[in-house]
């Protein structure tokens, strides 16, 4: 190279001392030219890469600095930027995409059944991973070898290949000879597909040629400035460059004189080692000391909540005392969730530079709820989930009504799932019913085998399709959604394997994953980062949440088929040198910022949780010198004196809200707690029905009253004789169960019930028409309008429900029947409380006087009463005229503003639906 590297140490005056170090450099060399017209130092004609655009105003602010006069900038770009810029070839090489190459490879893999035994894959799309950990490692055996591949080739071409062959075994006979024999197929595997994926113009190799052809059309020096030695990648190309311009390389020096001395002392592992770029260190030129110190404290959490608080509290002092640049260094990522929800809610905004997982966004859940929707075949709660996302028929006006109505609709007759059952329950909702058949239109395009293409293709349809593209289009993240699939669309035209849906699914989860969403910088004065993103930077403070043994340094991730001794021989990264990097990369954090607060939660689940180790030696050198230990820091939280209110029963008075409809459970509901009533009939806060995939006994109760309906409306109309009878309620029964039991087989033991009950059935209902009684109506919604009169005002409710039955004498009486799935007995004594008033309420309704009421039992009781029977109201007609009596005086007394407190007995709270809400047990 044309010039040795310039060693700098991590300091906060780093990139001033860069800046000096290059205008002297530049001057030595008299490539430091001045603009005579403008009377300015001209730097145009210089190329300085750096690793990210914000270390490029880093570098232009310390030039300013150091050159205290105008100048004209040198070319500042990144890498990966300034081969963007490059003039394409005439004939470019058709770059295979890492997309296109991963289901390429899956695609091939999945052919072979000894891979699915050797790795104990139960499905193809088990392989998807293995095919992505094999590229991965495809992709660093070429970053590490590919370049001394070429070189040798250029050289001597026919001894390439051998050298190649030869390096690869001399690496594996780093590993003992049974661990070989055992990972035998393994390595073969990985030899093979890596050069399969040389063959196939992969990002990696074309980058390569990419940065030799740019360093063949240098015309003019570069500065190549990185917190880290250049990978070989990178070396080839300086070394290249280096044949025909000028070259400065800047590199943090890790030598041990140059570094703090009680971090060489404690971390001696972070000092330099030979290698490429570094083969003739010199000492460089003297740089001035810091005039910087910088201090370090500790803080030891009792909680996560407590180091959130505390880190919260302690960014906010900062921001008090005018420090604008602040960063959050995530080595622990619930915390610093956690802190920056604490920030917002002060109104202070975290810049998120470590950004998240694009699958945790709204955005990528809508997918996966469309996805869970198509492969669940409509499982309902997969489609309630799907309709409540806000991207979905975004555009519908009355989507949030709609979605209630099919919600309850489903809820209520315990539609688990299936596009037939779920049409034939929104009957008679025809609103409802065309938005599910629009979602089921589309999911019936994903079937069969496609293409990427092809599922790309359907995936942007059903986005279109359910209004949901614009919706996702006017969204940060949805934005970034969208462009992930287009960038599939662009990348996986010419890959012609077809796919089932399930790795259409495990493909695009697997792309979600891996991709990263940034929000938009909407403060700039607080930053979050990882801790390698704080390289070759300085912030006023800094706050590291996570400093424990768990999270500092960072679990390394498993390797899979190489050992280190392996990855040591063919150069690629090893657990000690990951960890180092991480290591030098808080000595760097340590000594480039002027205020850096550590902290951990010094106790979890009750055991005491240790310090990193790496603090821990820190400390320990600290009492050998004889100097001062790191202090600890503690921000005092604000204390807020709140006004204690011994909690009471609620008792809410809203006469505006009363009921102008009243139905038997209803009034039940307010004899049994008037705040249950509240609540539930006057706010409409009832709670939703639970989906069940085991029948219930309500269900049951469902199923019987509409068979009962059927057999007593075919007697009404079409007259049977008493022998024919059980076979006709058999017959009617076996058909309503056929459906039953299509939906859900748990539902036999229900019919095998009802069977046994059969018998006692019609005996009971023979002997009832024989006393003259015949069936009139059934199942029959009836409304009526009870008026009083109040002073001068004349009010009225409208009383409403569902008679199961109604039967007319002989002589013209009328009785209702309410049917019950529970013995006669058990009606009996529950006639004798007068809890439930559901048979008066019934009478109340309808417009013909009724002179009596029964429960009817569906179910027989043991022994000697094995037989069921109905349970007759006594004294019916006075019960009907105090019912409605008291449901004047308890309508009238809402109305006039009477409370409605939470008296309710532990029988009716402990299965309330509000208890929650009136939080009894409180007071």
């Amino acid at each position: 190279m044309s010039f040795q590297p310039i060693l700098i140490p991590p300091s906060i005056d780093f990139w001033h001392h860069a800046a000096r170090a290059l205008l002297q450099r530049l001057a030595e060399k008299d490539l430091l030219p001045q603009h005579e017209e403008l009377h300015t130092v001209d730097l145009s004609g210089l190329c300085v890469m750096v690793p990210t655009y914000r270390h490029a105003l880093c570098l232009k602010s310390a030039l300013a600095d150091a050159l205290q006069s105008a100048f004209i900038a040198p070319r500042i770009t990144t890498p990966t930027t300034w081969l963007e810029m490059l003039q394409p070839e005439s004939a470019p090489a058709a770059i295979t995409h890492d997309s296109e190459r991963l289901m390429a490879l899956y695609a091939g893999l999945r052919q072979h059944a000894w891979l699915k035994k050797l790795f104990t894959a139960k499905r193809n799309t088990d392989l998807l991973p293995l095919a992505h950990i094999l590229l991965s490692l495809s992709d660093e055996l070429t970053q590490a070898m590919l370049p001394a591949l070429q070189l040798a080739s250029e050289s001597t071409p026919d001894s390439a290949a051998d050298r190649l062959e030869h390096t690869w075994q001399q690496a594996l006979a780093e590993l003992p000879l049974p661990a070989r024999q055992l990972l035998s197929d393994e390595t073969q595997l990985v030899w093979t597909i890596w050069k399969s994926q040389l063959e196939q113009n992969d990002v990696n190799a074309v980058r390569l040629l990419q940065m030799l052809r740019f360093a063949a059309q240098a015309h003019m020096p570069l500065v190549w400035i990185s917190p880290i030695a250049p990978n070989p990648q990178e070396t080839a190309f300086l070394t290249a460059y280096a044949a025909r311009q000028p070259v400065l390389p800047f590199i943090l020096d890790w030598n041990p004189p140059r570094i703090k001395r009680e971090y060489a002392d404690t971390w001696q592992e972070i000092h330099v080692e030979t290698d490429a770029i570094n083969t003739s260190i010199s000492e460089g030129q003297e740089l001035p000391a810091s005039q910087h110190e910088p201090r370090i404290s500790l803080y030891g959490a009792s909680s996560l909540e407590d180091e959130a608080l505390h880190g919260a509290q302690t960014i906010v002092d900062w921001l008090q005392e005018g420090k604008s640049r602040i960063a959050i260094v995530a080595q622990d990522r619930a915390v610093a969730r956690r802190i920056r929800a604490l920030l917002e809610r002060a109104q202070v905004f975290v810049n998120d530079e470590t950004g998240w997982k694009l699958s945790t966004t709204r955005a990528a859940a809508a997918l996966a709820a469309w996805f869970e929707v198509v492969s669940s075949r409509a499982e309902t709660a997969a489609l309630l989930d799907f309709l409540k996302s806000p991207y979905v028929f975004a555009s519908l006006a009355d989507k949030p009504a709609q979605l209630m109505t099919i919600e309850r609709t489903l809820r209520r007759a315990n539609v688990l799932g299936g596009w037939g059952a779920i049409d034939a329950a929104l009957d008679g909702k025809p609103a409802e019913q065309a938005s599910v058949r629009r979602i089921a239109r589309q999911a019936a395009a994903f079937n069969a085998r496609k293409t990427l293409g092809a599922w790309l293709k359907a995936t942007g349809a059903t986005l279109k399709g359910l209004d949901m593209h614009a919706a996702l289009a006017g969204d940060a993240a949805g934005q970034q959604v969208l462009a992930v699939l287009e960038t599939l669309q662009k990348e996986c035209p010419a890959l012609t394997e077809m796919f089932t849906f399930a790795e259409w699914r495990a493909f695009l989860d697997m792309q979600l994953e891996a991709a990263e969403f940034v929000a938009a910088t909407v403060d700039a004065r607080v930053v979050m980062l990882p801790l390698n993103g704080a390289r070759l930077r300085s912030f006023d403070a800094v706050l590291l949440v996570g400093a424990d043994a768990r999270h500092l340094p960072s679990q390394p991730p498993e390797t899979l088929f190489f050992a280190n001794a392996v990855r040591r021989e063919l150069g690629l990264e090893t657990r000690e040198s990951r960890q180092r990097q991480q290591l030098r990369d808080l000595v760097e954090l340590l000594s480039a910022n002027p205020e850096v607060v550590l902290s951990w939660q010094a106790h979890q689940n009750g055991e005491p949780n240790p310090v990193s180790a790496w603090i821990e030696r820190l400390q320990l050198t600290l009492a050998r010198h004889q100097m001062p230990a790191l202090p600890m820091r503690s921000s005092a939280l604000a204390i807020r004196q709140l006004q204690s209110v011994l909690p009471s029963m609620p008792a809410p008075q809203a006469p505006q809200l009363t009921p102008q409809h009243l139905s038997a459970s209803g009034y039940n509901s307010l004899l049994a707690c008037p705040y249950q009533f509240f609540a539930t009939r006057m706010l409409h806060l009832d709670g939703m029905d639970e989906l069940s995939d085991m029948p219930e006994k309500r269900d049951y109760g469902g199923w019987l009253h509409a068979i009962l309906k059927t057999y007593h409306d075919t007697l009404r109309d079409q007259p049977c004789p008493l022998p024919a009878r059980e076979d006709l309620l058999r017959r009617i029964s076996a058909q309503a169960f056929d459906t039953i039991l299509g939906k859900n087989a748990a539902a036999l033991g229900y019919y095998s019930r009802w069977q046994k009950v059969i018998p006692a059935y019609l005996e009971w209902a023979n002997a009832h028409e024989a006393e003259g009684w015949h069936f009139v109506v059934g199942e029959q919604w009836i409304e009526k309008i009870l008026r009083w009169q109040h002073g001068d005002t004349q009010r009225e409710i409208l009383l409403q429900g569902r008679v199961d039955r109604i039967d007319e004498n002989v002589n013209g009486e009328r009785a209702v029947l309410d049917y019950k799935t529970s013995d006669a007995a058990s009606l009996k004594t529950k006639l004798k409380t007068g809890e439930d008033l559901q048979l008066p309420f019934y009478g109340i309704l309808s417009d013909v006087p009724v002179a009596s009421a029964h429960y009817v039992a569906l179910e027989s009781g043991k022994g000697k009463n094995s037989k069921t029977g109905a349970a007759a109201a006594p004294d019916y007609a006075n019960w009907q005229a105090a019912l409605e009596h008291h449901i004047t005086l308890h309508m009238q007394a809402i109305t006039d503003g009477a409370p409605l407190p939470a008296n309710g007995v532990e029988s009716v709270c402990q299965y309330c639906d509000v208890r929650g809400l009136c939080r009894k047990g409180a007071w």
